[in-house]
C-alpha cells in the first residue's frame, strides 16, 4: 500500500454552491467517492489540503463540512475577496483553513499589490501560506520579484508552463515548493516529465509536494497509479516517500 500526503484535492459537494467559470460547472466529487477512488489503488491517504477551485469562488461553507469529515491531518487551501475582515481570517483560520490560493491561470484579475497585501495579512495574522496556481511561461518580471518576496508561499501543478525549468529550479532554491501534481493538465508527455523532475529533485529534494489533483477537472486524464509508479521509476525509496508524504507533512503541518 502506498501511503500520501495529497498535497492538493478538490471535494465538490452538491450541498454547496458552485460558480460557472469560463462556461465550465465540474461534476459532484465527494469525500466518499474521493477515500474510494484511492481505496481501490492501494493508497492510504494520511493527510492532505483540500483546495478551493475557481469554480468554488469565494464560498466557504462547504471546508467545515469537508474538513470535519476527513479529520486529522487535512487542512484547507480558499480563495479570498481582497476586503475581508480580519475577523473573518480568524474564524476561516479556527475551522482549518490554512492557506490562500492565487488562481492566475483561470484569469483572476486581482492586482499584484492586492495579492502582495493579502498574502502577508494572512501571514501575519495566522501563519498561512500562499499558493498560485499559474503558467510559469507567462510569469513577468514583477510577478516573479513578488513571488519570491513573499514568506511563506509555493507553485501548483509544476507551474503548467513548458519552458521555464530554470525559474522553477530557482524558485526551489529559493525554498517555494513545487507541487507534484496534474500531469494530466500540464504540458510534458511522460518521459519528459521524468527528466524535469530529476532536474527538479536535484535542485531541492524537499521543494516537491506530492498531490493527487483528484478529481481532475479540466485535465486531459484522471490521476492515477501510474503516476505514482513514474515517481518509482526514477528515484529511490527514500526519496519516493519524502514526496508523496514526508514533504507535504513537514511544509503544511510542519511535521
Amino acid at each position: 500500500m502506498y501511503k500520501i500526503f495529497d498535497g492538493h484535492f478538490h471535494i465538490i459537494d452538491p450541498a454547496f454552491p458552485l460558480i460557472e467559470n469560463n462556461g465550465f460547472i465540474p461534476d459532484y466529487y465527494v469525500i466518499k467517492e474521493y477515500r474510494e477512488e484511492l481505496r481501490r489503488m492501494n493508497i492510504d491517504v494520511i493527510g492532505g489540503a483540500v483546495v478551493s477551485g475557481s469554480f468554488q469562488g469565494y464560498h466557504q461553507d462547504y471546508f467545515n463540512a469537508a474538513l470535519t469529515e476527513l479529520g486529522e491531518n487535512f487542512i484547507g487551501i480558499t480563495q479570498l475577496p481582497i476586503d475581508i475582515s480580519d475577523q473573518e481570517i480568524r474564524f476561516l483560520d479556527a475551522t482549518g483553513i490554512k492557506g490562500i490560493r492565487f488562481n492566475l491561470y483561470r484569469g483572476i484579475d486581482t492586482s499584484l499589490d492586492d495579492i502582495e497585501r493579502l498574502s502577508k495579512r494572512v501571514y501575519n495574522l495566522c501563519n498561512w501560506k500562499t499558493e498560485f496556481y499559474l503558467n510559469v511561461d507567462t510569469v513577468d518580471t514583477n510577478l516573479d520579484k513578488l513571488i519570491h518576496s513573499l514568506p511563506k508561499v509555493s507553485i501548483d501543478h509544476l507551474g503548467m508552463g513548458r519552458h521555464s525549468i530554470d525559474k522553477l529550479k530557482k524558485y526551489l532554491s529559493n525554498n517555494i515548493p513545487i507541487r507534484v501534481t496534474g500531469f494530466g493538465r500540464i504540458k510534458y508527455d511522460r518521459d519528459e516529465l521524468k527528466s524535469i523532475l530529476v532536474q527538479l529533485h536535484a535542485e531541492n529534494s524537499e521543494g516537491l509536494i506530492f498531490g493527487t489533483d483528484l478529481p481532475s477537472t479540466r485535465a486531459n486524464y484522471r490521476f492515477s497509479i501510474n503516476d505514482i509508479l513514474l515517481l518509482e521509476e526514477i528515484f529511490n525509496a527514500q526519496d519516493v516517500e519524502k514526496i508523496l508524504y514526508k514533504n507535504g507533512m513537514k511544509w503544511y503541518l510542519d511535521k
